[in-house]
């Protein structure tokens, strides 16, 4: 028999029991490598427990952290010493570092692979030069001296041709005979990006606000296309079909078709002076570092669908490799903001509210995701 005292206790069981078994949502298998600039070292959290799992010391300032999916190698740029600097991601700790440019200020470096990841492709202003490293044995291979001081680079996915931006033109170098092209066209150039088919290159012109889009083959102009905002920030949408822009000028969000017949599509008003983006397979994540918040956009209906406020200062957004967190660094509170982004609807994307935020060190302003 169910005695008087056991019914009336069972319906505060029900919720009680219901409440127990709610799944908490389940993490990444793997680490996120966070460069913390003023603290000179490089955080790894672990994105199963949501926590810092340790932090290595390096002996410069980070600035920015490359990887790939082969092998163990997670490579931090300190241009304070000219170096890259190796960390072995399965055992978290400094493993080597070597010297490719002269000690310079903090944007003299960037570095990419290779898209077969056999070469890392590292850019520095001082010397003037584009240097292939084996990552393998951390050596130089070669150099290609530059005529300027360069900015950003591209690689075409085959990995047949580099283009590099400089303040006065953009070039090609073909990375087979290291050989650098004439200027394809003359203005003060930021990002460059190729399209998938590596046949068209697309150019930022910071001081006229436009893209200028080369043909990668006869070098030709092909188009400019006028902008709203400054094209400070490019961010392909995964299949390569749509090109974010966010820059000076508009708090706003320029989006651009950029095959066939390249045009403008639209411009949608999102966050404040809204800077750098990631995007997963079906949203665009969009950093405003002046309101310290992330919009949210839906990339196929291009509706911005919510509004999340991070922390202060965010300046670097990316994506866990399932999509289901979006990782944005807080460059004044030195931490992580954690978005969970699976359940993001139209009408409901209260579900991205923050997830969790992850304390890390001084001024993380890069990272890096790889499996465990």
């Amino acid at each position: 028999m169910i005695s008087r005292r056991s019914v009336l206790a069972l319906p505060l069981a029900l919720p009680l029991w219901a409440a127990c078994s709610r799944k908490r949502p389940t993490g990444f298998n793997g680490y996120a490598f966070v460069a913390n600039e003023e603290g000179k070292a490089i955080a790894v959290v672990d994105l199963e427990a949501f926590a810092v799992a340790k932090h290595i010391a390096l002996d410069e300032q980070p600035t920015r952290v490359v990887t790939g999916t082969k092998g163990t190698s997670v490579f931090a740029l300190t241009p304070g010493s000219g170096s890259i600097q190796e960390i072995q991601s399965d055992r978290l700790v400094f493993r080597r570092k070597l010297q490719v440019a002269s000690a310079g200020d903090s944007e003299s470096l960037d570095a990419a692979l290779s898209p077969d990841e056999q070469l890392l492709y590292v850019l520095s202003k001082e010397p003037k030069n584009f240097t292939a490293v084996d990552p393998e044995n951390l050596r130089i291979l070669w150099r290609a001296s530059l005529p300027e001081q360069p900015q950003e680079f591209a690689i075409t996915k085959e990995g047949k041709f580099a283009a590099i931006s400089f303040h006065s033109s953009v070039r090609l170098l073909d990375l087979s005979s290291r050989q650098l092209s004439a200027p394809l066209g003359a203005g003060q150039f930021g990002g460059v990006r190729f399209l998938d088919d590596s046949k068209t290159l697309i150019a930022a012109n910071l001081a006229d606000r436009r893209l200028s889009l080369y043909d990668v083959a006869s070098r030709q102009l092909l188009t400019h296309l006028p902008l709203s905002v400054r094209p400070d920030h490019l961010c392909f949408n995964r299949d390569g079909g749509q090109l974010f822009i966010t820059g000076e000028g508009m708090d706003a969000v320029v989006i651009v078709y950029p095959y066939h017949t390249p045009e403008v599509a639209e411009t949608v008003l999102a966050g404040h002076a809204p800077g750098p983006m990631a995007t997963s397979a079906e949203h665009l994540f969009i950093a405003s570092p002046q309101s310290g918040d992330v919009s949210i956009m839906h990339v196929n209906t291009r509706k911005v669908v919510g509004v999340v406020q991070v922390g202060s200062d965010p300046g670097f957004v990316t994506l866990t490799p399932d999509d289901q967190y979006a990782l944005v660094l807080n460059r004044k509170s030195g931490d992580v903001a954690v978005l969970r982004t699976g359940g993001i609807t139209p009408n409901r994307y209260k579900s991205a509210a923050l997830f969790t935020v992850i304390p890390v060190g001084s001024k993380p302003v890069s990272a890096a995701i790889r499996a465990a």
